[in-house]
């Protein structure tokens, strides 16, 4: 089942890459790969239920059962063990990835305070783009009621562009509201 947005990629963001780049083949055409939703809680160390919060939070939001991650080494000045879980994470591919981005795009960052479009300098030199979020009440599928703290989460758009000039003009075509 296709997105309003995949239909929009194929129909109207294929094309104009294609003119403005000189693209030969559709195939060229940069895409949308994978997007990745991290959170991670470094408050899980001394209790372990900030992270069901988290995994909770992260399964409304992305409709995807999460990843829980582990430390990967022992740092005793943050009372961490090797093991202990530290944060959770979800990798969206497909329709699930760009009805995400759709309502990233459409309805979470608007809700923003004082919000005058992400940063157009976080891309990464390769194509993907990093985003941050302090909050994740922005998001519909959270109430407000029943969260405990807020939480930030990174958002990592990854895409097949070869620069980052070809994924800005990608994600800009799909809608993403930069800053000037």
């Amino acid at each position: 089942m296709a997105t309003v947005l995949q239909e929009k990629y194929k129909s109207e963001v294929v094309p104009a890459l294609m003119e403005r780049f000189g693209y030969g083949n559709t195939m060229q055409v940069p895409a949308l790969e994978k997007i990745v939703v991290n959170i991670g809680c470094g408050d899980a160390v001394q209790e372990s239920k900030v992270l069901d919060a988290a995994v909770a939070d992260l399964t409304a939001i992305t409709g995807q059962k999460p990843s829980v991650r582990r430390s990967k080494k022992a740092i005793s000045n943050f009372k961490l063990r090797q093991g202990i879980p530290v944060g959770c994470m979800v990798t969206m591919r497909g329709a699930r990835m760009f009805e995400f981005l759709d309502r990233l795009i459409g309805f979470a960052l608007p809700q923003l305070r004082d919000f005058r479009g992400v940063s157009n300098r976080s891309f990464d030199g390769r194509g993907n783009y990093n985003m941050g979020l302090k909050e994740q009440i922005i998001f519909p599928e959270i109430d407000y009621d029943k969260i405990d703290q807020m939480r930030g989460m990174d958002i990592a758009i990854v895409t097949s562009a070869l620069s980052d000039d070809e994924a800005r003009e990608l994600l800009l075509l799909l809608g993403m509201p930069f800053s000037n």
